[in-house]
């Protein structure tokens, strides 16, 4: 009998996947190693996650790191407060230690049957040491409960994805474990397929002025925060659904600022900047 073939992921049909984003993602799930996808805050790293799992049709685990996140939390986690509580009760759930293992996420995954899709976001918010402390589970896929002296194993390898924003640089080890994907930011073809996939009841001309609008904030030099990917969707939506016009000529606002700014320039020195940009320079209002 011939073995069933691997599902590919190849994108859906609210997720616009480039070819390198798809082959990066088929390559992990054939070597059986966790993803490791990168790039600018708002690109999409998180919802790939959600949308492989859908497109595989797996469920998905997801485990949202933050500065206190330990690795352990993720195996499980030992409730000795509720025991001593049970006792000083005289409950009688005190005498099975079991009662008082808390899953985490990377045992929940490991016990689909059928497999999972596993999101650790942002593990790069954690301390250092959390990618390391996890390199023995990703590998083979198991680890030891010493409180009840069990080995916990996968029933079905779940596919592992993992971000990060790059805050801090991860360790070598944990790398060499990874297959890694960049996320590079959509050109304006893949952006207005994006936009496409989100809005596909907006006008043309308007994602087409919205388009020319977003890409030259972006090039305003040295913001602190470039808009993004879901930035511009919301802003969208929200030209939509004021029916507002953007007034653009050959790619170039005709008005000082862009309305609803706020959905796309998060601080005020990005918001001086902008309107320094667009006020100043030898070539009037425009982006250049």
């Amino acid at each position: 009998m011939s073995a069933e073939p691997t599902p590919r992921f190849e994108g859906t049909d609210t997720y616009v996947a480039t070819e390198d984003l798809t082959v990066a993602v088929n390559a992990a799930v054939a070597l059986q190693r966790p993803l490791l996808i990168k790039g600018e805050p708002g690109t999409g790293k998180t919802v790939l996650a959600e949308e492989v799992a859908a497109a595989l049709g797996k469920p998905l685990l997801t485990w949202h790191v933050k500065s206190t996140t330990k690795a352990q939390q993720g195996l499980y986690e030992y409730d000795a407060v509720a025991r001593l509580r049970d006792s000083q009760l005289g409950s009688e759930r005190v005498h099975d230690i079991g009662n008082y293992i808390v899953k985490g996420k990377l045992w929940e995954a490991f016990e689909h049957e059928t497999g999972a899709v596993l999101l650790i976001d942002e593990i790069d918010k954690a301390d250092i040491e959390f990618p390391n402390d996890l390199l023995l589970e990703l590998d083979r896929m198991e680890f030891f409960v010493y409180e009840t002296q069990q080995t916990v194993r996968a029933t079905n390898r779940p596919i592992v994805i993992i971000t990060s924003n790059n805050e801090k640089e991860l360790p070598d080890a944990f790398l060499r474990r990874c297959f890694f994907h960049y996320i590079r930011f959509p050109d304006p073809d893949t952006m207005a397929a994006i936009v496409a996939a989100h809005h596909a009841d907006v006008g043309e001309r308007l994602v087409r002025d919205a388009l020319a609008v977003f890409y030259g904030l972006r090039d305003v030099p040295h913001l602190k925060k470039k808009p993004s990917t879901s930035e511009l969707l919301d802003w969208l939506r929200l030209l939509a659904m004021a029916n507002t016009e953007l007034g653009v000529e050959d790619g170039k606002p005709l008005s000082d600022a862009p309305p609803y700014l706020g959905a796309l320039i998060k601080n005020e020195e990005d918001v001086a900047r902008v309107d320094h940009h667009l006020k100043g320079g030898s070539s009037g209002r425009r982006f250049s």
